[in-house]
């Protein structure tokens, strides 16, 4: 599947411990899946190894989008081939205002597929970021501000969402974006992500909790323990979690293991 991101077999090792021990996954175009688990499961872990962050060592296992295994790419490569992640923790850039930095970042991905293009004029930039706030429910001033200096954690989260509209990737991994968050907050960031959802944009939504789930419906939910996809449902999963908590899952592993 040349539109989907497909994991195979993705062992990965952070400081000579081996995290994730053979990760199997299909992300298609058009679908939302949730990757639920305790902490320390290997659910970060992931989403790093996914963006090319050069402090997890790839042990075997293959990633593939578009026709290319994304292993091979160095971290922007992948972004230019349409892969995105909004961080858990947003970091700070005093400085450098939010509408600067999307234009810089649209820039460069423009030229990266196109060395000819010259970037995005800036009127019709203008009238894109205000376009994709508006769909997003913020106040144009936010474009005005300093990247996440002094943001509430609402706002970071809420430009993350924004970079997302912005740069409209084909896959979008939410690393814990209801980390934090209030319920209000909970609430506005998962509406800017149902305004972007479509055919031509997968989404992997990491998360400890639910309750993200109950505005951002999934259409498959995976359970993740030990370094791997352990089940896997529908959006019922993700509530028989909430009831049962994680459990009745390794008593199931535990249990397959004995029969083994």
């Amino acid at each position: 599947m040349t539109d989907a991101l497909v994991i195979r077999n993705l062992r990965v090792r952070v400081e000579g411990k081996e995290i994730l021990k053979g990760v199997n996954l299909t992300l298609p175009k058009g679908e939302v899946h949730a990757i639920m688990g305790p902490n320390g499961t290997g659910k970060s872990t992931l989403a790093y190894t996914l963006m090319g962050h050069p402090g997890y060592e790839v042990v075997e296992g293959e990633v593939w989008f578009k026709g290319q295994n994304i292993l091979e790419l160095e971290p922007d490569e992948r972004a230019h081939l349409g892969i995105f992640l909004a961080f858990q923790y947003p970091v700070a850039i005093p400085g450098v205002t939010v509408a600067n930095f999307l234009r810089t970042a649209l820039n460069a991905q423009r030229r990266a597929r196109d060395p000819e293009d010259k970037g995005i004029p800036i009127a019709e930039f203008r009238k894109l970021l205000k376009e994709k706030m508006a769909l997003l429910n913020m106040d144009p001033s936010f474009g005005g501000r300093y990247l996440n200096d002094g943001f509430s954690g609402g706002e970071k989260k809420r430009a993350e969402i924004l970079q997302m509209a912005v740069l409209q990737p084909e896959i979008a991994i939410l690393d814990e974006t209801d980390s934090g968050l209030d319920i209000d907050a909970l609430r506005i960031v998962a509406q800017g992500v149902n305004a972007l959802r479509g055919p031509n944009l997968g989404v992997l939504v990491i998360t400890h909790y639910q309750r993200i789930l109950n505005y951002i419906q999934p259409d498959v939910v995976h359970v993740m323990m030990d370094g791997r996809i352990v089940e896997t449902g529908g959006p019922d999963l993700a509530l028989h979690l909430e009831e049962k908590g994680y459990s009745w899952v390794r008593e199931k592993l535990e249990g397959d293991s004995v029969l083994a």
